[in-house]
């Protein structure tokens, strides 16, 4: 039997504990800006993905469906019998969706920001990539290699955006097992559709897309809304793919008021 490695993880605060899930290419401080949002009584427990941060690789296939599997798998070593939250941003939007089917009854509520729907990436409905807060100030005189992904990314050039891009995502993203993420995205694709399987879930739900998301876009999103009857759906504009980086006024009140229900549900 192949032994996987153990997530590591950051945790913080006390009581219901709400699993964090990055996307690909960054670690688990990618969505450590947004802890001010969470109200007392939530534990926020922000985990590194396989390949990313300090968690090592997968071994093996390494594809998406054996990274879905060990995320569930670790989710369960983390809460035990505890009931808990999901928040999933991009790729852990997928996942969060997958372990959600396996085990609803389990699951407090869910909150997926830029979600991957389609792992196909020609599948999808993208928006057009339109810089709302342009800053050649700052972008003409970035190194090359720090300005692309942060330009082709997000749509918000401020000092105060590249900040928290300094800060939250190019550590994570300096960290990356590129051989990992190569072999993870041979093999980007789900065991089936989560929603098929999980059929209808009516907890606390959050679902928050960017109107300028050129990576997984904005309408692709609208198709889980039948299986999340009591969602919250938000497409906040100004936003690309890293909304929390754009835009992170707009998307924190939303989690504190997911997070409220988590706790009075």
């Amino acid at each position: 039997m192949v032994t996987q490695p153990e997530a590591y993880t950051v945790v913080k605060g006390e009581g219901l504990p709400i699993i964090l899930v990055h996307g690909m290419g960054v670690d688990h401080r990618s969505l450590m800006m947004l802890d001010d949002a969470f109200p007392e009584g939530t534990q926020r427990i922000y985990m590194d993905l396989p390949g990313y941060g300090q968690t090592p690789a997968l071994s093996g296939i390494g594809g998406l469906p054996e990274l879905a599997e060990w995320f569930t798998n670790a989710v369960n070593e983390l809460v035990g019998n505890k009931r808990f939250a999901l928040l999933g941003n991009s790729m852990g939007g997928a996942l969060v969706r997958d372990a959600l089917s396996r085990e609803p009854k389990r699951v407090a509520g869910v909150a997926l920001i830029a979600p991957v729907v389609d792992p196909v990436m020609s599948h999808r409905h993208l928006a057009e990539h339109v810089i709302s807060n342009a800053n050649p100030d700052l972008t003409h005189n970035l190194p090359q290699d720090k300005v692309i992904d942060f330009v082709t990314m997000g749509v918000n050039q401020s000092f105060d955006a590249w900040r928290r891009y300094q800060r939250y995502i190019l550590p994570g993203t300096k960290l990356c097992d590129r051989d990992a993420n190569a072999k993870l995205g041979q093999r980007y694709w789900l065991d089936g559709d989560p929603e098929q399987r999980l059929g209808t879930y009516t907890g606390p739900t959050l679902i928050v897309t960017g109107k300028e998301d050129q990576v997984v876009g904005y309408v692709d999103q609208k198709a889980l809304l039948p299986h999340y009857p009591n969602a919250v759906y938000k497409v906040i504009d100004p936003a690309g793919h890293n909304i929390h980086i754009d835009n992170p006024e707009a998307l924190k009140p939303l989690l504190t008021e997911w997070s409220k229900k988590l706790l009075n549900s």
